[in-house]
């Protein structure tokens, strides 16, 4: 599991490098998500304002960003 966390977290990083500009212009340059919220966001927001390759790199990421948010909100 530790290694899936690690290769996401990388994967996501990534997607900022490439889609930061166009995608989330807005945020602080220097910014890359830590939560498993702020990883989602960042997919939601290439998948919104990117093109259909950047939308189709995000949705891949879609289910292992799913099972962490899915795990904390399961107790709430």
């Amino acid at each position: 599991m530790p290694n899936e966390v690690v290769h996401v977290e990388k994967a996501v990083n990534e997607l900022v490098d490439v889609y930061r500009i166009r995608c989330m212009w807005f945020l602080r340059p220097d910014f890359y998500p830590s939560t498993p919220q702020e990883r989602l966001y960042v997919r939601d927001q290439v998948q919104r304002h990117g093109d259909r390759e950047a939308y189709l790199k995000a949705a891949a990421l879609r289910r292992w960003l799913s099972q962490p948010s899915s795990a904390t909100s399961a107790g709430s």
